[in-house]
């Protein structure tokens, strides 16, 4: 896969993908449906619900803004309703608004639900590196560490390395860090990321 400088970049990309192809997300459940009336009925069914779904989140997240609670408050309902791509997505979007004004435990719960709503392993990967970053703010270092765990995919190596440092330094343990960071500098990453490990490691001599 590609490889990302960080979480954002993946999630507009995998905004811009999910947009564009409601249909396509729902292909894997229509397995089993033997009678092609059934399947004919659901796959439209599906292909407006989905258009509908991509429609609404683009709205109500282009409408979200952190002076306006109603706004939220809408975003936050899409993401409860829609137990699917969209409302995960929905959910990373207003996690963030929570982290700027350090509701963090908000954005916890959000992304915990939002990784059962979604079975795209680049999203469920994006949410679990929001969550340790969050986990890591509230000085819960093994809780970011075990969630790292679940991160899938040689394309984020470098930033799951980056975040395993932090935990780690947080925990007292130096060599622990600078080992995760030169593993990290050593991927596929970009050079901005690998730069920045780099200075990390010399910052730790």
């Amino acid at each position: 896969m590609e490889v990302y400088s960080n979480e954002n970049e993946q999630v507009d990309a995998l905004r811009r993908f999910f947009a564009d192809n409601g249909k396509a997300l729902a292909i894997g459940i229509v397995v089993g449906i033997a009678a092609l009336g059934g399947w004919r009925y659901w796959s439209a069914h599906q292909d407006n619900s989905g258009k509908a779904s991509s429609a609404q989140y683009q709205k109500l997240t282009s409408a979200m803004q952190a002076d306006k609670p109603q706004s939220l408050e809408a975003v936050a309902a899409f993401a409860s309703e829609n137990n699917n791509t969209y409302g995960a997505l929905a959910a990373l979007d207003l996690s963030k608004q929570y982290v700027e004004t350090s509701q963090l435990d908000k954005a916890i719960t959000l992304l915990q639900n939002a990784l059962k709503d979604t079975s795209d392993a680049n999203l469920q990967a994006v949410i679990n590196l929001r969550l340790a970053r969050i986990q890591l703010q509230q000085n819960q270092a093994d809780a970011a560490l075990k969630t790292l765990g679940n991160v899938k995919g040689d394309g984020w190596g470098a930033i799951v390395a980056d975040i395993r440092g932090e935990a780690l330094l947080s925990k007292g343990d130096k060599q622990g860090a600078r080992d995760a960071w030169s593993k990290g500098a050593d991927s596929q990453a970009s050079p901005a990321l690998k730069q920045m490990l780099q200075m990390k490691m010399n910052n730790l001599s």
